[in-house]
């Protein structure tokens, strides 16, 4: 599954930044939900973004799922808040 999204930063108690995976998107993946989750609706996967890949959980949000986006990659492919970017994503796997 390929999309575009714009990355936010959530200023919580563990402040995080994450790009909202879409609408059509989202429907698709709550259709496979049940069988990759491993609790709490999250659902394993691997992300691609440029020349950067790595595993991680799609976390709900607001009927929806959000991609959560490590400091460490969001440095390896010069990411800012704002900045809107293509997201190869694989559902299921470790994690």
């Amino acid at each position: 599954m390929e999309f575009s999204g714009e990355i936010w930063h959530w200023r919580g108690p563990a402040p995080y930044h994450f790009v909202t995976v879409p609408e059509e998107e989202s429907a698709d993946l709550q259709e496979i939900s049940t069988a990759v989750t491993y609790g709490w609706g999250m659902i394993p996967v691997t992300v691609r973004i440029g020349d950067t890949e790595w595993t991680t959980s799609l976390w709900p949000k607001d009927g929806g799922y959000v991609v959560p986006l490590k400091d460490k990659i969001r440095k390896a492919e010069g990411l800012e808040v704002g900045d809107v970017v293509t997201i190869e994503l694989t559902p299921g796997g470790p994690v």
